[in-house]
C-alpha cells in the first residue's frame, strides 16, 4: 500500500446524539440539514472576516429553501469536511441514538476548531428554541449529546461521554490509520460491493433525476473506482486545485508500480451484475444500490478500503460516495 497514507491528514469523529423527545422525525437527508443548520450557527460565532466564506456557501442553502427546492452544491462548508449519516431509519422515540461522523481533511483536520466552533454549534442546535430550525417533531432542539469519539486506527476513543468533554484528549490529524493493516492479505473473497450513501463519479454535469436507470456506461468499474480515489487524494496535496496528475507524480516508484498492477488487474475484472438505481428523493449524488463481481482481487482491497474512509466521487461533503465490501 502507498506510503502516501502518511501524507493524509484526516480526524474522524464519531458522534453519538440521543433524542429527548418522545417522536423525533428526521429529514429525508439528515446530512444536508445538518450541514444547513450546523453551517449557519457555525458562521453566526466566528468572526466577521472569518464567517465571509460561510456565508457566500450558505447563501444558496437560503435560496434553495426560499424556492422549496434544496440545492447540493459540491461543497458547503469552505473547510474540507464529510458529513456521513449511519443509514438507519427516520423516526426515533425517546431515548433513541442517533449516530454519524464528521470527517476533518488535510489542512482542515484541527481539533482546536472542532472544540471552539463544531461542538459549541452542536450544543447550541441541541437545546435551540430558534424558529429557523425548531419545528414540531424535527430533529433540532430535541437531543442531548451523549458521546463523541475519535478513530485512532479500527478504534474509537471517547472524549465525551454523557456530555463531560475531557480537554486533555487531543486526537492528532495522523491516528486514524494507526493498526490499519491497508494490505491484501484476506482469507475472504469479496464479489459485492454496497453503495452506503449516493455516488456520483461522472466527470461532467448532468441532470440525474431525469433517469431512473443508470446507463451502462455510468455503472462503476473497479477501475473507475481506482480512478476516482486518486482524484480524491488531490484534496491531501499542498495548495489548491490538484489533480490526479499530481498525486500520480507525489507517489514514489514502488507505490506507482503497486498501482499500475492494480489498475491492471481491475482492468480485467467485469461488473457481473448491478441493482443500481436513482437516488432517493432529496438526498445528492445520483445512484444508491448493490454491485456484484465474479471477485475482487487481493491487490485492489486496500486501495477500496481507503476510497471506502475518504469517499468519492462529487458531494463528498454530504457523505456521498462510500461503500461496503462483502
Amino acid at each position: 500500500m502507498w506510503a502516501f497514507t502518511d501524507r493524509i491528514n484526516l480526524i474522524r469523529y464519531l458522534i453519538v446524539w440521543r433524542t429527548n423527545s418522545p417522536l423525533v422525525w428526521l429529514p429525508a437527508c439528515l446530512s444536508a440539514e445538518l450541514s444547513w443548520v450546523l453551517g449557519t450557527i457555525i458562521a453566526d460565532r466566528l468572526p466577521t472576516r472569518e464567517a465571509r466564506p460561510w456565508r457566500k456557501f450558505l447563501a444558496s442553502w437560503e435560496e434553495g429553501k426560499s424556492k422549496k427546492h434544496l440545492p447540493f452544491p459540491e461543497t458547503a462548508w469552505p473547510i474540507k469536511s464529510v458529513l456521513f449519516v449511519y443509514p438507519g431509519k427516520r423516526s426515533y422515540g425517546e431515548g433513541e441514538l442517533i449516530l454519524w461522523e464528521l470527517k476533518l481533511l488535510a489542512e482542515s483536520a484541527d481539533h482546536g476548531f472542532f472544540l471552539e466552533f463544531i461542538l459549541p454549534a452542536m450544543e447550541e442546535a441541541a437545546t435551540t428554541s430558534d424558529p429557523r430550525w425548531r419545528q414540531k417533531n424535527n430533529l433540532w432542539g430535541q437531543f442531548d449529546i451523549c458521546s463523541i469519539y475519535a478513530a485512532r486506527g479500527d478504534r474509537w476513543e471517547p472524549f465525551v461521554q454523557e456530555g463531560k468533554l475531557d480537554l486533555h484528549y487531543h486526537p492528532t490529524p495522523v491516528q486514524w490509520a494507526e493498526g490499519l493493516a491497508f494490505d491484501a492479505r484476506s482469507d475472504h473473497v469479496f464479489k459485492r460491493l454496497s453503495w452506503l450513501t449516493p455516488f456520483d463519479l461522472s466527470t461532467t454535469r448532468r441532470n440525474a433525476r431525469r433517469r431512473k436507470e443508470i446507463p451502462d456506461q455510468e455503472v462503476p468499474t473497479l477501475l473507475r473506482i481506482l480512478e476516482s480515489l486518486l482524484d480524491r487524494m488531490a484534496v491531501f496535496l499542498p495548495g489548491k486545485h490538484n489533480t490526479s496528475k499530481q498525486v500520480w507524480n507525489a507517489l514514489n516508484v514502488e507505490e506507482r508500480t503497486a498501482l499500475e498492477e492494480a489498475m491492471e488487474q481491475a482492468k480485467r475484472v467485469p461488473v457481473r451484475r448491478h441493482k443500481l438505481f436513482s437516488a432517493p428523493k432529496g438526498w445528492p449524488g445520483r445512484w444508491i444500490g448493490i454491485q456484484y463481481f465474479p471477485f475482487v482481487p487481493p491487490s485492489l482491497i486496500p486501495y477500496l478500503e481507503l476510497a471506502s474512509i475518504l469517499h468519492i466521487g462529487k458531494q463528498t461533503h454530504f457523505g456521498c460516495g462510500t461503500f461496503a465490501l462483502s
